[in-house]
């Protein structure tokens, strides 16, 4: 029988033809990857059954907002993270990981399966978010969703002319592209009667040449001359990089050769850390004004006499710059030249980056703060104000690399005293912005693990988290087991939520003292230890990452007293009291930052 495609086009144009499925899974597998994250449903049953082959792989999650996030941390790992749901009941709990990917800008493709475009008409359908006595059908509520967010999302189609067949395929080339290209996530509806349908044949470009033609903007040798005169007239220069470096490997290594040719120290603004080795002798650490180290903070604001700017935020945000403290001495430098990219893949940094590595320039000889390691005593309390210098020290007696996840919270805050040092996995810190969403640590540290286990390296994977971190998420221990995916927590324990706390509610209470975290940790086959010592905690760690099996969690009895506080978390929770107008919060505010400018 003669299909209308091959009386249209003829027999070859019929023979090259693939159905959706096919195209979709040489479409992802073209991008590098290998495995999806999503949780089952009746809509997405013919996509799951294309995908889930030949090379593959849809891998389960404990719900929908899980395997969003294992697609964030997937696109922070591979270069671009997919996920899989059914209609709205699927996709809609998918809109928080979707936020979090468009707040840090991360190529997630959320796929959803969908009615078959003749099941659409005026009948309800059960996944329809409508009651059964509405005047009319809705049938776009998950696609209105995501858009509201400020992301592309698109419902695709089948055929409309016979004999020319559907352009679904390319319209799902597109949208990922547009995913990788612009690090963004989109969201893409598929009628499940489109699955198994024929489509028109792509044939494929090399990665490499997705971003079209040559740069179209004019000035970067001017812009390059004004760096490298700057530079030649400074002494103390110091680059200072954001997250467009951080997300760009080619970018973050071209960074690292500019500075090691010239002896220039570098430092991160807070989005940024993660994407080099901290314990380098150039490396500053982490900048954010009264949050930051105070000797990388002294160093930068009485030393450092010109600034390059690369990559930062083209907005403002408060987690980045000080939360409008006044004290992110960097934003207002005088002598600084900032370059933020505005093309897709930063192409124009790397140009510059690539010039300044064969500029004229002078070997700096910068004196660069030298930090003393604090003395611990093993019998002391181990509690959040010693937490990141004990594992900086032990770090120094290990011949691998750590891939640190810390949760949103107190943890997060502390964690930006770790100096991580390399890793194989080219990330050593991987965690969303404190104010985007709570509960995403185990399922990146899931991804980290996955990662590390496909490609054979020797990183470990370590989850920092409070006890209501670690309650939001939880369940997620159940694909660490069954997949034997070794992982160390380090819960801190104090059974409320401390981080803004501004007063004794019921709400700020997460826990409670009856709950045996190790007892329900060794259900999932896992096997942990209570530490309250420095020396108990050192021990205990090391064996855990030494040993590198399973689930080995570390519970840490916290105190809420001050002097059990580190730096960072004792000065945000007086800047959040202060904002909520807590007079004595607002006069020790006041005092701390006439003290710091």
């Amino acid at each position: 029988m003669i299909t209308p495609y091959e009386q249209n086009f003829g027999a070859d144009y019929q023979r090259s033809m693939v159905n959706l499925g096919q195209a979709m899974r040489q479409i992802i597998k073209h991008f590098g990857v290998d495995r999806l994250y999503g949780v089952g449903g009746d809509f997405a049953a013919n996509l799951i059954a294309a995908l889930d082959q030949d090379g593959l792989a849809v891998e389960p999650s404990s719900n929908e907002m899980h395997a969003g996030f294992c697609a964030c941390a997937q696109a922070e790992m591979d270069g671009i993270g997919f996920c899989l749901t059914t209609y709205t009941v699927g996709s809609l709990p998918c809109v928080t990981a979707a936020a979090l990917a468009k707040t840090e800008g991360l190529p997630v493709v959320f796929i959803s399966g969908a009615p078959g475009e003749d099941e659409v008409h005026q009948s309800g359908i059960h996944h329809m978010v409508q009651p059964s006595n509405s005047w009319r059908a809705e049938y776009d509520a998950a696609l209105h969703a995501f858009a509201a967010i400020g992301i592309r999302a698109e419902r695709l189609q089948g055929d409309r002319s016979r004999g020319q067949p559907n352009i679904s395929a390319f319209r799902f080339f597109e949208l990922v592209k547009h995913a990788w290209l612009h690090r963004e996530p989109v969201f893409i509806e598929v009628p499940r009667n489109l699955v198994f349908a024929l489509t028109q044949p792509l044939s494929l470009p090399a990665l490499d040449h997705l971003q079209g033609p040559e740069l179209v903007f004019a000035g970067l040798e001017a812009v390059l001359g004004t760096i490298v005169s700057r530079l030649q007239q400074a002494q103390a220069p110091l680059v200072y990089f954001g997250v467009q470096v951080r997300r760009n490997p080619e970018l973050t290594q071209l960074m690292h050769a500019f500075c090691h040719r010239f002896q220039i120290p570098y430092v991160s603004d807070w989005f940024a850390k993660g994407g080099v080795d901290e314990t380098d002798p150039l490396c500053l650490g982490t900048y954010n004004g009264a949050f930051s180290d105070p000797a990388t903070r002294g160093y930068i604001e009485s030393q450092a006499d010109y600034v390059l700017d690369l990559g930062s935020s083209i907005i403002p945000q408060d987690t980045a710059s000080a939360f409008h403290t006044g004290t992110h001495f960097i934003a207002d430098f005088a002598n600084r030249t900032v370059v933020k990219s505005t093309v897709p893949r930063e192409a124009e940094l790397i140009r510059i980056l690539q010039g300044l590595l064969a500029a004229d320039l002078p070997t700096y000889t910068c004196a660069l703060p030298v930090r003393q390691p604090p003395v611990l005593e093993a019998s002391a309390k181990f509690d959040f104000h010693v937490l990141v210098d004990v594992i900086n020290q032990v770090q120094e007696q290990q011949g691998f690399g750590t891939v640190f996840v810390p949760e949103v919270g107190n943890s997060f805050f502390a964690s930006f005293g770790l100096r991580p040092r390399a890793t194989q996995t080219g990330i050593n810190w991987l965690a969303n912005p404190w104010y985007a969403a709570m509960g995403t640590s185990l399922p990146y540290a899931r991804v980290v693990a996955e990662t590390v286990r496909r490609k054979a390296m020797s990183d470990r994977t370590v989850v920092i988290t409070g006890d209501g971190g670690f309650h939001f998420q939880l369940n997620e221990l159940i694909h660490f087991q069954k997949q034997g995916l070794p992982v160390t927590i380090v819960y801190m324990r104090n059974d409320i939520f401390h981080l803004g706390k501004s007063g004794d509610g019921p709400i700020y209470h997460c826990s409670t003292g009856q709950f045996d975290v190790l007892q329900l940790v060794r259900a999932y086959g896992g096997d942990g230890k209570r530490c309250a010592t420095i020396g108990e905690f050192a021990d205990y760690y090391s064996h855990c990452l030494a040993e590198n099996t399973g689930i080995r969690l570390i519970e840490v009895p916290c105190q809420q007293e001050p002097q059990y506080q580190c730096r960072e978390i004792a000065l945000l929770n007086l800047y959040i009291q202060s904002r909520n107008g807590n007079p004595e919060a607002q006069k020790q505010w006041q005092e701390r930052v006439s003290r710091v400018r």
